[in-house]
């Protein structure tokens, strides 16, 4: 649900445009051949009980692979970006492939095949190829036993499509020590320090100092532990960026060598590939792009050599075709109030200048026809603290209603969420469907945890509805979303309606019976509008708000009780 707050730290509207910069003549060094499939996303068409698709990029030759026992079955490992192919290591268990293809593609959609044999051997088979894509997939078509196809480890090497060497093993800045001209701590950016940039966590940052580091030049510095030949580096700014900057490398942290120059910095997400030998790294900013300061969500540089630390592996995404992996069917009797293993109560009052009262599930109760009902009720509750009614200026809470979570007992990343909800009809109505991030339960604020609204509609115009994300860079009224509606502009109350949110790795789809309404592109959003916190687990909450700074306040038209009606609610994975 959209949460009207005051924004934390500097957000500006900045334009993007073409990156332009000025690179030093020194030659490309030659890229190594690297393993670029470790601890990344990998699919497989089946999964055999636990042997899930993760255990054959863990790095792991204890952890496996397996598939369901039918032809053809296919593993495929998403890189993250483009890469060059040079080789693919297939570590098989006993149950291995006959007959079978290596295929890359760069959208998970159209295959080239780089290698394919008819006369699997088993064992461990390393593969000589050449190609590029995102993604590469083992594609088996025989298998040699009456069992699946069955990997210990399947693995990539190659280098990424900068000429850099990429994946998470070269990774080498995480965890490492920083430091910086100055940095902020203050309400609006608490232990913004150097290590927020290293920590590969885009929703905490580094930022100058308000008292000393808005000024020219500034600079932020990592030291990799040891001499590293220097591939890329990945800038994700703060609206407070650099106009011009330099990437330097040094073997002391004295004396500093640039390998990439620009005056004409673009901020959001920079890309840099470079070529550079040394033990520290820096950014060196020499003109500011607004009248503040310097800061960094991320700042990771890509490399061989140094003293990596390894980074805790990224999730991976869900199966093509997904399972069911959780569901509520409100199937209970008449009267019963929801499943307590499922949903937590959320009682109190809400936000955002809303009037109701969150009760503990006095509000919401099966109706015996398989729906939950959530119910909003004119009716007075003593003893709370509630905003002022605009019709009776009491600040006893009014109204009462229901809000529920799943935080206490089932939290997940990525997958499709999907709810079939039926919608009431009145000013000051307020239903939604959404997610937040599970970090907001240990004491990350909000917006810094992240929070995914599948379905918003407001009761004075259902006739619209909305789809929206909130980050620490894009919130409140400035978070990315998009309003539509039926055909025809058909009331979403007049009957039920199905909303779903496909999450990967590669961004969020939302979809309204069936039909895509919305599409976020995580790629897109790091290079237009910030950082992409979402890649962590989240829980999702039903609620029916009363009033607020957004749907504005109830009158004598609104029923009561007003009902929400929940058909179902269902995760695949």
């Amino acid at each position: 649900m959209q949460t009207l707050v005051r924004r934390f730290g500097l957000f500006l509207a900045v334009a993007a445009s073409l990156i332009a910069f000025v690179a030093l003549p020194a030659p490309p060094a030659q890229a190594a051949e690297v393993l670029l499939s470790q601890g990344k996303a990998a699919t497989a068409s089946s999964a055999e009980g636990p042997f899930d698709a993760r255990n054959a990029v863990d790095g792991d030759p204890g952890t496996r692979w397996s598939s369901a026992f039918t032809d053809p079955q296919w593993i495929q490992i998403d890189l993250g970006s483009s890469a060059k192919i040079s080789r693919v290591t297939l570590n098989w268990e006993a149950a291995y492939g006959k007959a079978f293809r290596i295929e890359v593609s760069d959208n998970a959609q159209e295959w080239t095949v780089v290698h394919q044999t008819t006369t699997g051997t088993g064992g461990t088979q390393s593969l000589a190829v050449t190609g590029t894509g995102r993604y590469v997939r083992m594609y088996g078509t025989q298998r040699s036993t009456q069992y699946g196809y069955s990997l210990w480890e399947f693995q990539v090497y190659g280098t990424d499509g900068s000429g850099g060497t990429g994946g998470t093993g070269t990774l080498l800045s995480y965890g490492r020590t920083g430091a910086s001209s100055s940095s902020q701590t203050d309400q609006n950016c608490w232990e913004c320090t150097p290590a927020r940039a290293f920590d590969r966590d885009p929703a905490s940052r580094w930022a100058t100092s308000t008292t000393t580091g808005w000024t020219d030049p500034g600079w932020i510095s990592v030291d990799l532990g040891a001499t590293a030949q220097i591939s890329k580096v990945v800038l994700q700014w703060d609206p407070a960026y650099a106009k011009s900057f330099q990437i330097q490398v040094s073997p002391n942290g004295q004396d500093w060598t640039p390998i990439y120059s620009t005056t004409s910095g673009t901020g959001f997400k920079q890309t840099l590939a470079v070529s550079g030998t040394g033990r520290y790294v820096r950014m060196y900013g020499t003109e500011r792009a607004t009248p503040y300061g310097y800061s960094l969500w991320e700042f990771q540089v890509y490399g061989t050599g140094g003293d990596p630390l390894p980074a805790p592996p990224l999730p991976s995404d869900p199966a093509n075709p997904p399972r069911l992996v959780w569901s509520d069917e409100f199937d209970g009797a008449a009267g019963n109030k929801p499943d307590a293993s499922k949903w937590r109560a959320d009682p109190g009052t809400g936000q955002n200048g809303e009037l109701e009262y969150y009760t503990d599930h006095r509000n919401a109760a099966m109706d015996g026809s398989g729906h939950l009902v959530m119910e909003a009720r004119k009716e007075a509750t003593a003893g709370s603290s509630c905003p002022s009614d605009p019709l009776s200026g009491s600040t006893t809470c009014q109204y009462t209603s229901a809000r529920m979570n799943t935080g206490a007992s089932f939290q997940f990343t990525y997958g499709r969420v999907e709810a079939r909800i039926k919608v009431p009809k009145g000013n000051g109505l307020w239903p939604a469907f959404w997610m937040m991030g599970a970090d907001f339960l240990t004491g990350r604020p909000w917006p810094y945890n992240g929070e995914v609204d599948i379905m918003e509609i407001l009761g004075k115009d259902v006739k619209t509805a909305y789809s929206t994300v909130h980050a620490p860079a894009y919130n409140g009224g400035g978070g990315i979303g998009s309003p539509y509606k039926l055909p025809q502009s058909a009331d979403f109350s007049a009957d039920f309606h199905t909303w779903a949110a496909d999450w990967n790795s590669k961004g969020i789809t939302f979809s309204l019976d069936g039909q895509t309404v919305f599409t976020l592109d995580k790629e897109q959003v790091e290079q237009t509008r910030g950082p992409w916190i979402f890649d962590h687990p989240h829980y999702m909450i039903l609620n029916l708000a009363v009033g607020g700074d957004w749907p504005g306040p109830t009158d004598a038209t609104t029923p009561f009780p007003a009902r929400m009606l929940v058909d179902y609610v269902r995760v695949y994975q």
